[in-house]
């Protein structure tokens, strides 16, 4: 039982990662996980429908000094992975099934921003697309992300 004083062993992280208050239940037990906080994620807006985030190229780059392009990859399936959570609703959550990506250009500083958008919602489904760009609405990788919605065991 959660009540609204006592906050979850995940506050502070759920906080720094940007996500709303209301969604802090959701995600209180489990937190947004080690990766998300390794890579820097922070979200700034989060639903079904549209789920926006940024992150760092500092820190995950490659050898050539350029963001990784599994980073790309991380945010977007961070990102749809979270939208299609959110449309399974509670009781329900959602597993990733595919993910690809293609890389339209490299970027060496500043920030990412990921916006992912659903292409269709389902009751077994949600496929979403992420588009990463620059701080100049460059777009720096596509990628496709489809998750399967599954009833919590128990």
């Amino acid at each position: 039982m959660t009540d609204n004083f006592t906050p979850g062993p995940f506050a502070e992280e759920l906080a720094a990662a940007g996500i709303p208050h209301h969604m802090h239940d959701w995600l209180g037990t489990f937190g947004v996980g080690a990766l998300v906080v390794k890579m820097g994620i922070h979200f700034l807006e989060m639903s079904p429908e549209r789920t926006v985030a940024t992150m760092p190229v500092e820190g995950n780059t490659q050898v050539a000094g350029i963001l990784h392009g599994g980073a790309h990859v991380v945010l977007a399936e961070t990102l749809g992975s979270f939208a299609a959570g959110m449309h399974a609703g509670p009781g329900r959550h959602a597993v990733g099934i595919e993910v690809n990506a293609t890389h339209h250009r490299s970027i060496a500083q500043g920030l990412v921003t990921g916006t992912c958008t659903a292409i269709h919602l389902g009751r077994t489904l949600a496929t979403h697309e992420v588009v990463m760009t620059d701080a100049r609405g460059r777009r720096l990788s596509s990628a496709r992300i489809t998750n399967m919605l599954r009833d919590n065991a128990g």
